[in-house]
């Protein structure tokens, strides 16, 4: 399968298949033709993984960074760019990210950044990295004061999503992920019921086509690609307190889960959807085995703050929330609407 992602001049496309890391050297010849060296950035476990069999047929080196979240720093970013000056790689040589939404998120940023700008070839080898993360030119790291604070657009020559490399997944992370797919099939109008019978695969290609089809149409989140941010509300304010304690204390899939829920109550709240509307919410994700239950240890207090220093806020509380004719960016909600939503759902059994 071969999703396009329509960008003009700068257009590309996302392999998904069994094997597509193979594709790596023939999409460096096309897009790259100039290219006489490669870096991949990944993490010292999977390069270790039988998987980790790329080839590029130019000059290669393997950067390594910390896994996971622990990655997405600007000292992590300054240490790989001082790297990649020390391997004297030129503004026509390729940065490939290899592994999970954290790594190409870095690797991304890393090659936008470096002698202004090389191009960049992500190879996303986790559930997130292949239906969000490495689709779509947003690059960032973090800060202490939030999530993806510092980053730049910076768009692909292409994307290898290679079903194999999801074989390898630990169970938290392939369930754990399903939060994004959630997220596209409620945006699509979905149903539990419809969810018997659909493939991993057919859920990574459904969610890639939709973020192909929003991106093209509004690549710097101008409209319609905000709708993406369903539910990433509640899930960065939640991230941004668990990252301050353990980076392995809440997946990212795992906090879009439980945004999802509460951004369909505050909805309800709000009196812009039905009942009906929340209980489909939640047969979607129950029936993609996801938790959608704040855990202990998140005060209201706490999450009301950081989700008013969101990036995708406006000096306001925004949300992008359901409705009669559709999603929406709802922006200036009130705040004590949110805090007895916010408490109204903590309680719920």
């Amino acid at each position: 399968m071969i999703v396009p992602v329509d960008l003009g001049d700068r257009s590309y496309e996302v392999v998904l298949e069994d094997g597509a890391r193979h594709r790596l050297a023939q999409l460096i010849s096309e897009r790259a033709p100039r290219a006489q060296a490669v870096v991949y950035v990944t993490s010292g476990s999977l390069a270790e993984l039988p998987w980790f069999d790329l080839k590029s047929g130019l000059t290669e080196h393997v950067l390594t960074v910390a896994e996971g979240e622990a990655a997405k720093t600007l000292r992590s970013l300054e240490h790989l760019l001082e790297q990649m000056a020390d391997l004297e790689l030129s503004r026509d040589d390729v940065v490939v990210g290899v592994g999970g939404g954290a790594i190409t998120d870095l690797a991304g940023f890393a090659a936008a950044v470096y002698l202004r700008g090389v191009s960049l070839a992500q190879v996303p080898t986790s559930l997130v990295g292949q239906v969000d993360a490495a689709i779509g030119g947003k690059t960032a790291v973090n800060l202490h004061s939030g999530k993806n604070l510092v980053g730049a657009f910076h768009q692909p020559i292409g994307v290898l999503c290679d079903f194999e490399t999801l074989n390898t997944l630990p169970e938290r992370e392939r369930v754990g992920a399903l939060g994004e797919v959630a997220k596209c099939w409620l945006l699509e109008g979905g149903y539990a019921a419809e969810l018997a019978g659909v493939s991993l695969h057919d859920l990574i290609t459904m969610s890639v086509r939709m973020k192909a089809s929003i991106v093209s149409s509004d690549e710097r989140e101008g409209g319609r690609r905000a709708l993406l941010n369903y539910g990433h509300t509640l899930a960065h304010a939640l991230e941004k307190v668990s990252l301050a304690r353990d980076v392995d204390e809440l997946r990212h899939g795992e906090a879009v889960a439980i945004g999802l829920g509460f951004a369909i109550r505050l909805a309800r709240a709000l009196e812009r959807v039905d009942l009906a509307e929340v209980e489909r919410h939640d047969e979607v994700l129950g029936a993609l085995g996801l938790s959608f239950k704040i855990p202990d240890g998140y005060p209201t207090s706490t999450l009301l703050e950081a989700m008013g220093h969101d990036k995708k806020a406006h000096h306001d509380l925004t949300f992008v929330l359901a409705g009669a004719e559709g999603f929406d960016v709802v922006r200036g909600i009130d705040p004590s609407v949110v805090e007895r939503t916010l408490e109204e759902f903590r309680g719920e059994s």
